[in-house]
């Protein structure tokens, strides 16, 4: 990934972080042999403090993988929450929940195996965080179909919305993914229901509030 951060100020802010458990440490060992898309443990942190921030019970997580993002979230939500996984891979959804069940919240888990925006649409109910991190080019599809199902004080989170630097700067027509991260943030931004800010964090968290 290309730095968005000047190099120096990344390491620093890596250097900082305490050392992970074992759990989390596989997960992380795992993503970089096989070259799986993970937020990393500064993203992880801060989803779990704004998760902790708004006292969250009720998660949904649009693209999982291999359940990276959701251990920090299901850590956080506590024994009496639920945290929503969501994949198209069942061979990533078994690796997650084996991951679940060794770090002791596989009960606050719901691992749904299938298309996440589908799978959002079937689940019942409001939520006090959504987590979005799917195909870049369904971003504005998530951001219309996730802030109704949003609580009032709930969180609506968002990945990758730099792109390695790219959404800063006009996107080739071609470049699908890159036009669909620039609409999207507009759409957050010019929200109405969102108070939003764009935290420039590993390759952009879009962090949004829903009035």
């Amino acid at each position: 990934m290309i730095r968005i951060t000047e190099k120096k100020t990344e390491q620093y802010i890596y250097s900082l972080l305490p050392r992970r458990d074992a759990v989390l440490r596989e997960m992380e060992r795992y993503a970089a042999r096989h070259d799986v898309p993970i937020v990393g443990p500064a993203c992880g942190r801060l989803l779990y403090q704004l998760a902790r921030l708004i006292g969250a019970r009720r998660v949904f997580e649009l693209g999982s993988a291999i359940g990276y993002s959701t251990l920090w979230l299901a850590r956080a939500v506590g024994p009496e929450g639920t945290v929503y996984y969501t994949d198209n891979s069942a061979d990533n959804a078994r690796r997650a929940e084996a991951s679940f069940r060794r770090a002791g919240v596989v009960d606050r888990v719901r691992i749904l195996v299938g298309d996440a925006l589908r799978m959002l649409e079937s689940t019942e109910g409001e939520f006090d965080l959504i987590f979005n991190d799917v195909s870049k080019a369904q971003y504005p599809e998530v951001f219309h179909l996730a802030v109704p199902r949003l609580r009032s004080g709930g969180l609506f989170i968002a990945d990758n919305v730099l792109r390695e630097g790219r959404a800063a700067r006009p996107a080739a027509k071609q470049d699908t993914a890159t036009r669909a991260i620039r609409k999207f943030n507009r759409l957050v931004y010019g929200s109405k229901e969102l108070f939003t800010t764009i935290v420039p964090l590993r390759d952009g968290f879009a962090v949004c509030l829903k009035n």
